[in-house]
């Protein structure tokens, strides 16, 4: 077991232990070469899960570095680097002097309404950020919710998080996840996908307003489990607007709720004391299957097979549907749906050293969704990069990641991460964005300005 005053990958000098979660050790400790406070996670596996699930837990974890790497974003902690010491993997991460929402409600047995939905709206950021890069974090919880001194809130912990496209490495049937916030889903089998993650930040929250996990809570988590995946949740004490948004969140169907930009928008609704916006309609997967067209045999045998497969337990909705097609699809009545084929913006010239292209890639009724390719024009390597545009006139970013940004007015100007700051030449990385609209309209194509650093 590692000590206090150890110096790992030459780098980082452990101080304290700071927590323990179900993957090992954090401490905090002092990058020596940028002079630094970080937090380090020490992967520690139980000896008794045997050497082949502890390599499949070492894999997860580096797994979690690549994933989180992708995410700059204010309200989720930040993976700086991933390490060996000795064969064994290290996480190096953004320290947080913070105390979980789980240690809180500790001392606490629930928290007002305000705070819970000051917490709800940062965090929903993150995960929003964390979806539109394909990353699932499959574990929101208390524990995983950290509160800093100066009130802000960070999701934590990607450690059993896996990004769409990603082949799983927990194996064995293992569920992931704590069982009093997981979807019924997930606690049925399920593999977790975007609306997992919006149950399980709706359970955590309402843990933090009722006192109680929305299914209760019991030492034995089977018994638990068997109550997440069959029964309703204890309807909520409180009511008025943040009671409408977690009644919404935790719907048992993952189809009936909200995708988390929506949800996102719904808290800073409660906290901006503005009226709720309706719920969305949501896209019918029966629709998506009628667009293919296949012998009526086909259709009877493959519905009969898929209830004979339900019955059975075995999800096959993920197949057919892939995760994630509700929660950005704009329904067909109500707003334009983003083109196929985007129109890029204009984009800069050479002289500038790196050209920027702005692509809408997907719109709902008040909002859409931007993808920004970053071009290195130069024949040599760049080491940092902004891009300016004017925002539309009732539009408002309301999150960013893979970079930071300010607004000066109407002026939008994104800076690069830490991580894709370096471009060789004709090399490119992206960023992305969720803007909301007073008028709903994602069709403006502002002209891009993309400068080196």
């Amino acid at each position: 077991m590692t000590d206090a005053g150890e110096l790992i990958a030459g780098r980082y000098r452990l101080a304290e232990r700071i927590g323990q979660g179900a993957m090992g050790v954090v401490w905090r400790a002092r990058d020596e070469r940028l002079d630094r406070v970080v937090a380090v996670k020490q992967l520690d596996y139980d000896a008794a899960i045997g050497p082949a699930a502890g390599d499949q837990a070492a894999l997860r974890a580096l797994r979690e570095a690549r994933l989180t790497a992708r995410l700059r974003h204010p309200h989720a902690i930040t993976v700086h680097d991933v390490v060996e010491e000795a064969g064994e993997p290290y996480l190096v991460m953004e320290y947080l002097p913070s105390r979980s929402l789980a240690e809180i409600l500790l001392d606490r047995e629930s928290l007002p309404a305000e705070e819970v939905a000051r917490i709800g709206a940062q965090i929903a950021s993150a995960l929003a950020a964390a979806h539109a890069e394909g990353v699932v974090h499959r574990d929101v919880t208390p524990g995983n919710v950290l509160l800093g001194e100066s009130g802000i809130a960070k999701i934590a912990d990607f450690g059993i998080s896996r990004a769409t496209g990603e082949s799983a490495v927990t194996g064995g049937g293992f569920i992931a996840g704590t069982p009093a916030y997981l979807a019924p889903e997930v606690a049925g089998g399920r593999e977790a996908g975007f609306p997992a993650d919006v149950f399980s930040l709706g359970s955590t929250l309402y843990r933090a307003l009722e006192g109680t996990p929305p299914f209760g809570s019991d030492d034995n988590a089977i018994t638990l489990l068997l109550r997440v995946a069959k029964e309703e949740i204890i309807p909520p004490r409180h009511r008025g607007p943040l009671a409408e948004v977690l009644t919404r969140m935790l719907q048992r169907d993952p189809g009936a709720r909200p995708a988390m930009a929506e949800v996102q928008e719904l808290f800073e609704a409660v906290t901006g004391g503005r009226p709720l916006p309706p719920p969305r309609p949501r896209p019918r997967a029966g629709t998506r299957l009628l667009r293919v067209r296949r012998p009526r045999r086909r259709l009877v045998l493959a519905a009969v097979a898929g209830a004979v497969l339900l019955a059975l337990g075995v999800v096959i909705g993920t197949v057919l549907v892939p995760e994630g097609t509700t929660s950005v699809a704009a329904p067909v009545s109500s707003a334009p749906p983003a083109p196929s084929t985007p129109s890029p913006a204009p984009t800069t010239t050479a002289e500038l050293g790196c050209a920027a292209r702005y692509e809408v890639t997907n719109s709902w009724p008040g909002g859409y969704q931007v993808q920004v390719t970053v071009r290195n024009d130069r024949d040599a390597g760049l080491s940092g990069w902004s891009v300016r545009w004017t925002l539309p006139a009732g539009h408002r970013i309301s999150g960013l990641w893979n970079g930071t940004f300010t607004v000066d007015g109407s002026t939008v100007t994104v800076e690069n991460a830490a991580w894709n700051a370096k471009l060789d030449a004709d090399a490119t990385t992206t960023f992305g964005l969720i803007a909301l609209t007073q008028n709903g309209s994602a069709d403006a194509r502002p002209a891009l300005t993309c400068r080196t650093l």
